[in-house]
């Protein structure tokens, strides 16, 4: 059943290197020497992670491993809290008749944590009891309901409450990724439209996959989000940077055309809803800050100091 809350439906929002790099690892190295724990418990953790061809065959699977740290919600919940490491690219966006993008643009961006998953309805019921800061918070907003889902149907000043709640929990302060620290997450040092490769396949991904982006078979739509972390890691460890909920970020959505809408707020990743090249980690498109969508969620993110 649909909350009595603000809802507006959502209807089409519209190589890589498996491997951290060298340079990738000593930058997380070097941050960690300078930032000694910086009062939590960094621990390493192994997955693996797909390359994918343009006819969405599997290229292979590659074992890495990264560093996190826990952070404590209630007795139950914890976010796990990623590594990423610095990078020597920043975006500009470039806008046509028919789509935004992002472009690539040398410069350096520090290091940072962002959760490995988008914020779940467990995880966010828990910060949603803690001490209103500025505003109310519905503890089961979602659409789709399960405790492992990403939570969604939540606005982006309901999930900037969500991160003051949590930055006063935690004494650290936690805050939505800026777009250029989104795409650096999801990109995991790739230079292709996705971290799997030249495509994506709902092998991969949760979204309308009977579409297809280049060579690959179609695939499966499911209709729905899926709990987080079903499909594999990008190279940092990361899941859902593609597909399941689209994510809130910090920024205001910025278009180079006449049509600037400086009212809405930036989304990137695409979500359940959406074709392919939605998902591609230069998608990006904006939304009504105050406005309710079940393809829309968001994940935190934090700087050790």
């Amino acid at each position: 059943m649909i909350k009595r809350r603000r809802f507006i439906q959502f209807a089409g929002l519209g190589s890589i290197s498996l491997a951290c790099s060298i340079q990738d690892k000593l930058q997380i190295s070097k941050f960690f020497q300078s930032h000694p724990l910086a009062e939590v418990d960094l621990q390493t953790f192994e997955y693996e992670t797909p390359e994918i061809n343009r006819k969405g065959q599997l290229v292979g699977l590659q074992k890495l491993s990264n560093q996190l740290f826990l952070e404590p919600l209630d007795s139950k919940q914890v976010l796990n809290m990623v590594a990423v490491p610095s990078s020597q690219s920043r975006v500009r966006w470039v806008h046509s008749k028919h789509r935004n993008f992002a472009q690539a643009r040398h410069t350096s961006a520090p290091a940072f944590f962002i959760s490995q998953c988008p914020i779940t309805q467990a995880q966010w019921a828990a910060v949603a009891a803690l001490p209103k800061v500025k505003r109310e918070l519905d503890p089961a907003p979602s659409h789709f309901q399960g405790s492992r889902r990403p939570v969604e149907s939540i606005s982006w000043v309901e999930a900037v409450e969500f991160c003051t709640r949590l930055s006063h929990l935690t004494g650290r302060t936690y805050r939505l990724p800026t777009e250029a620290q989104w795409e650096q997450a999801c990109r995991a040092g790739s230079h292709t439209p996705f971290h799997t490769g030249a495509t994506i396949t709902s092998e991969w991904a949760d979204y309308v996959g009977t579409y297809t982006f280049a060579g690959e078979a179609a695939g499966t739509y499911r209709r729905q989000t899926l709990d987080v972390g079903s499909f594999a890691p990008n190279a940092f460890g990361l899941h859902d940077m593609h597909g399941n909920v689209w994510e809130w970020c910090a920024d205001r959505w910025q278009r180079t055309d006449a049509r600037n809408t400086l009212a809405q707020r930036s989304i990137r990743g695409g979500g359940w809803l959406d074709p392919p090249e939605r998902l591609r980690s230069t998608s990006r498109s904006g939304y009504d800050p105050n406005a309710l969508n079940r393809t829309i969620g968001f994940r935190v993110m934090t700087v050790l100091s």
